[in-house]
């Protein structure tokens, strides 16, 4: 569903803001530092994790504000909000219709899916940057994920304490945590499976356009008997001070589909071997054949949030990037002029400055 009413309150640069955009493209334009990345930032915030920025909770709070903040939406007849109290300014707080909720359960709700300048170089990034990327992908399409990453993570957490005094850890209470982390680590490691061999076959089936074709697949840990590789793990996982062996090992591959590593040769050149304007070209052809996917698993497409990917494209490529989101669900797109939106015919418009965004 489409976000129709936006609210904020003490949310970064924004005392207050309301803005109620329609379905189809919403088109944010204004100086840098205007805030137009922040009304993203408050969109991403409607399913869990930390949003686009991937920013702790206290530096979401408006400086000279209450010392909380609020993000409020409507979706259909569906109203979210969620924020912190001053009271408790690193707790996350949830609302569904007025109802208390988990951060977990706004997947269920709401697709929301991003590309920001941050991430122009993710291929030739860390490993884990590849993996909250995939993530956020599987996150869209199988929405219990986000439980079962949460739970891995704090299985994980709890043993890697154990493991800091291994000479006095409880046995037992290790192989607890050890099975905890096998059961949650066996569903993250199928669920980032499925999505990868569903968005590679996309990614194949597209048809050859502006923007270049990826082929992914998952590198590193590949599933198994979890439980008894940690078991045997624990002296060489003491000795490096962290586990070393499960799904937090795992890493999005990406391979640029068609393009040789050398001219004549065998083999695809990797993302990470690209040029910078080729990284782009790929990461983007991935996020609009998996919204694709989205839409066709789910029903709906993902919410999309481009910020200044406009202004990264010649003329011709922009017009390709139109013309393929139209029609394609609520796409939010931020730029410094509202000239580099020409070729998008109707959308909801917004001038941003100061902090206050206005209907244009």
């Amino acid at each position: 569903m489409p976000v129709t009413r936006l609210a904020l309150t003490d949310f970064r640069s924004y005392a207050t803001a309301l803005i109620e955009p329609a379905p189809g493209f919403v088109l944010l334009f204004g100086e840098n530092g205007a805030g137009k990345t922040n009304l993203l930032e408050a969109v991403s915030l409607l399913t869990p994790g930390r949003g686009l920025r991937g920013a702790p909770l206290l530096e979401m709070a408006r400086d000279g504000g209450s010392g909380g903040f609020g993000v409020a939406a409507r979706l259909g007849d569906l109203e979210i909000a969620t924020g912190t109290l001053a009271t408790a300014p690193e707790r996350r707080q949830v609302r569904v219709n007025g109802a208390a909720a988990s951060v977990n359960s706004l997947s269920e709700w709401l697709s929301v899916l991003w590309l920001t300048p941050a991430m122009d170089r993710l291929f030739s990034g860390t490993a884990s940057e590849r993996r909250r990327f995939l993530d956020r992908l599987v996150l869209a399409l199988e929405p219990a994920h986000a439980h079962h990453a949460t739970r891995y993570d704090a299985a994980m957490r709890a043993r890697n304490k154990l493991l800091a005094d291994i000479g006095n850890a409880d046995p037992s209470w290790m192989s607890a945590l050890e099975a905890q982390m096998a059961e949650h680590g066996a569903e993250v490691g199928a669920a980032r499976l499925r999505t990868v061999a569903a968005l590679d076959g996309r990614l194949f089936d597209t048809p050859d356009d502006m923007f270049a074709k990826a082929a992914i697949s998952l590198d590193g840990w590949s599933g198994g008997d979890l439980a008894a590789e940690l078991s045997a793990s624990r002296s060489r996982d003491a000795a490096a001070a962290r586990t070393l062996v499960g799904p937090h090992r795992q890493d999005l591959a990406v391979l640029h589909r068609g393009k040789p590593v050398l001219s004549g040769a065998e083999g695809e050149m990797p993302a990470s071997r690209c040029s910078t304007g080729e990284q782009k070209a790929l990461l983007l052809g991935l996020v609009l054949a998996h919204a694709d996917l989205v839409a066709k698993r789910r029903g709906a497409p993902p919410v999309l949030l481009l910020d200044e990917v406009a202004a990264h494209l010649d003329p011709k490529r922009r017009s390709a990037l139109f013309a393929r989101l139209e029609g394609c669900g609520q796409v939010w797109m931020s730029a410094t002029e509202a000239a580099l939106f020409d070729g998008i015919g109707t959308a909801s418009r917004f001038h941003v400055e100061a902090g206050r965004a206005s209907p244009a």
